[in-house]
């Protein structure tokens, strides 16, 4: 193994949250899961590029009335990539729904940062999930459109085939600058613990080789046309500082989805829940409660 890869044995015992991790097989897909409290379930999925990390200060909040389950998605963190298929949404959903099943956990809510959202919402549409409520964190629901839709994708594809540039990635990971600038790019600041997580997560190539994977696979055309077959209630919460997904692109959402309730969250990022999580957690909890799942 590459000495930058990620290692459980290595890196788990300084990992957040470590004392709720469990490592969890279904068929040949290997996951790292963290569970904690008891109650309703709430899951909790990150976005691309992330891990359980990204929810280490709102898992005990919310596991205070709730059983929490965050896996991380395949490639991601600790949990191998997909085996035999290409990581998009339809592909990741299944994989998810197997691993619920597998712990037997049926989401009475899911929580969704970004790309997580979107997981959560292609899994109520296709009845791989039935909660009462989806909570979005900045999710990026919508593909992009014009010149970045046609530019990006294209990008992320050639750069997800050409073995070197997950290594390359990686070692441009190690310069603490460089990570502090694309923490930066999302309109987020983080503390100097967090810059520290997501700088360990970048410095390992399987990690950024899944997340490349991911964005290369990610069509969100089809979870856009069926969007208004969304019968579950949705929770757009939107950091107005928010430079990775548009706040606009809200009223896009709720142009399709009229009944779909907003929070906006002045002053914070694409990483929100990570800059205030006591404010994130009120928001799910208040949600949770909309829903008849907390008291």
């Amino acid at each position: 193994m590459d000495r930058e890869s990620l290692d459980w044995d290595t890196d788990g015992p300084a990992w957040p949250l470590h004392e709720y991790s469990r490592f969890v097989t279904v068929g040949a897909m290997r996951w790292h899961v963290q569970q904690a409290g008891s109650g309703p379930t709430l899951l909790l999925l990150h976005g691309t590029g992330a891990s359980t990390h990204s929810f280490r200060a709102l898992v005990p909040l919310l596991a205070r009335w709730g059983r929490v389950v965050a896996p991380d998605l395949p490639g991601h963190g600790f949990s191998a990539a997909l085996p035999g298929a290409r990581p998009g949404i339809g592909a990741q959903a299944q994989a998810l729904a197997a691993l619920l099943a597998a712990l037997d956990a049926a989401p009475a809510l899911i929580v969704g940062h970004s790309a997580g959202a979107a997981l959560a919402v292609r899994m109520t549409l296709d009845g791989l999930a039935a909660p009462a409520s989806i909570v979005s964190l900045n999710g990026a629901l919508l593909p992009w459109h014009g010149v970045p839709g046609a530019v990006f994708a294209p990008l992320a594809r050639l750069l997800s085939v050409l073995p070197l540039v997950p290594r390359l990635f990686a070692a441009r990971a190690r310069s603490p600058t460089a990570v502090a600038r694309l923490i930066a790019s999302t309109g987020s600041t983080l503390a100097p613990d967090g810059l520290a997580l997501y700088a360990r997560l970048l410095r390992s190539p399987p990690h950024v080789a899944g997340a490349l994977a991911m964005m290369a696979n990610w069509d969100l055309t089809a979870l856009e046309r069926d969007l208004v077959r969304l019968a579950t209630p949705l929770l757009l919460v939107v950091g107005e500082r928010d430079l990775s997904v548009p706040p606009a692109s809200a009223a896009r959402i709720v142009a399709r989805l009229p009944a779909t309730r907003v929070a906006r969250l002045a002053g914070l990022g694409h990483l929100a829940h990570e800059e205030d999580p006591p404010h994130a957690a009120a928001l799910i909890e208040a949600e949770a409660r909309r829903a008849g799942l907390a008291a």
